[in-house]
């Protein structure tokens, strides 16, 4: 065990003295020449080196991630928003040249009638009674057809069988004749 004394002087023995025609300013700047060769430190505070805490290849990739995940969406809005631009200003120069040419505009071309689909309940209820039926199947064989497991495939199997319950009705809803 080694004991050291409160005002002992903890300076190494061996001291470099200055050779001669050499200032102070020059053994400094050499002996941090040496310690930067040898040790791999920087002395000075500001400046980043290959030995600091986070690797330089880090930064590039947190960058890639950040704007993938943020980026992704915000350039998914912008496209979206800039067809949309571009197809109301082609409308527009549409308008315009029939104007100029004095043709008379559609009204369908302002106001175009709105798009209906179809309801296709029995497409969605055939779908959900598969993927019901499917599911009810998949878990009774992991399970060795034993336990409740497969239940959880009743939940879009029996959705799917009301879509197709309303699909059912509403055909038939469809084919009365009209009263008189």
């Amino acid at each position: 065990m080694v004991t050291v004394s409160p005002g002992a002087n903890l300076a190494p023995a061996a001291t470099l003295s200055p050779a001669r025609g050499t200032t102070s300013d020059d053994l400094q700047s050499r002996i941090e020449k040496k310690v930067r060769k040898h040790l791999n430190v920087s002395t000075n505070d500001d400046a980043v080196g290959h030995d600091s805490d986070v690797p330089w290849i880090a930064i590039p990739i947190v960058t890639i991630v950040f704007l993938t995940i943020f980026g992704t969406p915000i350039l998914i809005v912008i496209v979206i928003l800039y067809f949309s631009f571009s197809k109301t200003r082609a409308l527009h120069r549409t308008v315009r040249l029939m104007v100029e040419k004095g043709q008379p505009v559609p009204e369908a071309l302002l106001n175009p009638p709105p798009a209906q689909r179809q309801r296709s309940d029995m497409r969605r209820g055939v779908v959900l009674a598969m993927v019901g039926l499917g599911l009810m199947l998949f878990f009774a064989a992991v399970n060795d057809w034993e336990g409740g497991a497969w239940s959880i495939g009743l939940i879009p199997f029996l959705i799917g069988a009301g879509y197709l319950l309303v699909w059912k009705l509403e055909g038939k809803k469809d084919n009365v004749p009209p009263v008189p």
